[in-house]
């Protein structure tokens, strides 16, 4: 393949961004100096908007995964990538309406305190555990994938681009804490947008227009979206997507890290939810974009597929390699479009590494050490960003083996997301299940979700299930192919067709719904969990959804949990010390005569913020 190199101007858009984003960690960290408390570095100050956090949370999870891979599977598999906009739908309504009101009202820093305060510390540190093991295999991913991607086809240095993003990540949440990255992250977002915008129009041009596009990719069956084949081993259909693709994504929104600490920094619940849901809009333009973009390359390289023809070595390289070619006499161009993929790749980093150093500042540090003075809190937790910002790079280096981008990326999601998704609905749906069931339900997802992940890497799906649309090289220039030769596999089990063969999409599904199930009946084996030994903010009581008719059938579907009153308000005044043990005490002041003196509750706005979490005390 010939590989064509970056003209100067590139680099000095690519250089632009790292050091715009350095810049911004350096000026929170001159700016936010005198407030050195980990609470400031951590979870700035719970006084966050909801405009930066919305551009935030979709610049962190809309990562070069999205900006290279989705184009690449759009054109290889079509336009049904596009139910995502389903998926995504669902995920934000759930997180915003079931998960965050419970997270954001109980005054947690990481979200494994939760677990703690619901079951015991030994399923927090369960817990904490996967998520450090998940996040730390997907920013390898999120690191290599795109830098090997843009080395081989634009000559970009690969261990240059893979150590600059680490360095220039690591040195502003470090300097910056999360202020920086939500700022950080937001700038970035801006520029994948223009990244992308630059892309689909000059791209379109090249291809001959808007109405060509649509043509050319209906007449490759590329706009099939609507396969409602209800078929789990179907690599995409209307069902995987929809259904699989809101078990991965809300494992990823609605328990994870990451996300709920941008939205506990809020200053208000109803800003949290406000940049959920604005959050959702980024979330739906980045699809459509990324979706648009592989139906240009498609309308583009209908004649001459680079791919099968062996022009690019991976389906990864196909959006690098079709921005070189449209942007050839385009100097800085090229640049930009890159400056857009390590945008994604920068903010999910930033946001893991922070989101590391929370957990695990909240989860082990104050734990094992839990006097530890505010300046020395803030020199642990920076201390902490610089070891995971090394972790995170590192792996790096294993990602290689990790096959395409989107798929690995969603794989570790499912894997490991899926089982706990499964246990942080335990706790919060179902007010029996006690800390062996919930332990025993990680336990047993995490086997599930791992067992048919690592199936399907040693024995691939059979190509009728998985293999891409018909891409044409009749055009194309002939040069010293090798032909593929596809491996017969003599020893092949019968699983492997079966079990081995489950969309990627449902590994999230089989972990969460097998750690609910499990843990369901552990608990009802081992004795189940008294309700009157659960504060009400722990549980929502969804069930009322599902029970208006009958106050008998609500009192009984929330298992002794005291709801005895008719307003979320009114059950914070029952306990003005609702945190117990070792982890801390919540000091509310949540008694009083009525909940309009609720601190923390704002009956204007009919929401809650955090003046209620100003005076929390840690032992």
């Amino acid at each position: 393949m010939e590989v064509k190199n970056f003209a100067v101007w590139d680099y000095v858009v690519f250089v632009a961004l790292l050091i715009i984003s350095s810049g911004i960690g350096v000026f929170f960290a001159i700016k936010e100096r005198k407030k050195a408390t980990s609470s400031e570095f951590l979870v700035g100050g719970r006084q966050m908007s909801f405009g930066p956090v919305a551009l935030s949370l979709s610049a962190s999870f809309m990562s070069a995964v999205t900006v290279l891979g989705t184009p690449s599977d759009v054109y290889r598999f079509g336009a049904s990538f596009i139910l995502f906009f389903i998926a995504y739908a669902f995920v934000i309504i759930f997180t915003s309406e079931l998960f965050l009101p419970v997270f954001y009202r109980s005054g947690i820093t990481s979200t494994y305190e939760y677990l703690q305060l619901r079951f015991n510390k030994t399923v927090r540190y369960a817990a904490t555990v996967t998520y450090i093991v998940q996040t730390i295999l997907y920013a390898g991913v999120v690191v290599y994938a795109p830098a090997l991607a843009l080395n081989q086809v634009t000559g970009f240095d690969l261990w240059g681009s893979v150590f600059a993003t680490g360095i220039v990540c690591t040195f502003y949440c470090t300097l910056g804490g999360l202020k920086a990255v939500v700022w950080t992250d937001a700038f970035q977002m801006i520029v994948m947008i223009v990244g992308f915008l630059s892309v689909l129009i000059q791209g379109s041009a090249h291809a001959g227009g808007i109405y060509n596009v649509f043509e050319q990719s209906a007449n490759g069956s590329r706009l099939y979206i609507f396969d409602f084949d209800i078929d789990p081993l179907r690599r995409h259909t209307f069902w995987t997507i929809s259904v699989g693709g809101t078990f991965t994504w809300l494992g990823v929104y609605g328990v994870n890290q990451s996300t709920i600490q941008r939205c506990i920094s809020c200053k208000t619940e109803k800003h949290a939810k406000l940049a959920l849901y604005f959050n959702l809009l980024g979330l739906w333009i980045i699809l459509l974009c990324a979706v648009f973009s592989g139906l240009i390359m498609y309308a583009y390289f209908k004649d001459c597929d680079p791919w099968t023809s062996g022009i690019i070595s991976a389906p990864d390289q196909l959006m690098p390699y079709f921005v070189m070619e449209i942007f050839a006499t385009m100097p800085g161009l090229p640049g930009l479009f890159v400056a857009c993929a390590f945008s994604g790749t920068l903010s999910t980093v930033a946001a893991s590494i922070n989101a590391l150093a929370t957990v695990a500042f909240e989860d082990f540090i104050k734990i094992c050490f839990p006097h530890v003075s505010d300046k020395l809190s803030t020199w642990i937790s920076k201390g902490l960003c610089i070891l995971f910002g090394v972790m995170c790079t590192s792996m790096a280096v294993a990602a290689s083996l990790m096959g395409g981008v989107i798929q690995a990326a969603l794989s570790i999601h499912g894997m490991c997301g899926g089982p706990m998704l499964g246990l942080f609905f335990l706790g919060i749906l179902f007010p029996f299940v006690n800390w062996k069931g919930a332990l025993g339900g990680l336990l047993i997802g995490l086997t599930l979700s791992f067992w048919v992940a690592i199936g399907a890497f040693i024995y691939p799906a059979p190509d009728s299930k998985t293999w891409p649309l018909p891409l044409s090289t009749d055009q194309c220039v002939q040069s010293n192919l090798t032909a593929s030769v596809l491996l017969e596999l003599s020893r092949r089990p019968a699983i492997a067709d079966t079990w081995y063969s489950l969309s990627y999409l449902y590994y999230s599904a089989v972990g969460c719904l097998g750690c609910i199930i499990a843990g369901v009946i552990i608990s009802f084996i081992t004795g189940h969990q008294s309700g009157k030994d659960i504060q009400p903010l722990l549980i929502r009581p969804v069930c009322n959804l599902f029970c208006f008719w009958s106050k008998k059938y609500k009192t009984l579907c929330w298992c002794g949990v005291q709801h005895e009153s008719d307003t979320e308000q009114e059950n914070l005044e029952i306990d003005s010390t609702w945190k117990k043990g070792a982890e801390s005490v919540l000091h509310n002041g949540l008694r009083g005569e009525s909940p309009t003196h609720i601190p923390g509750y704002d009956p204007k706005n009919q929401s809650y913020n955090n003046m209620a979490f100003e005076n929390i005390t840690h032992f």
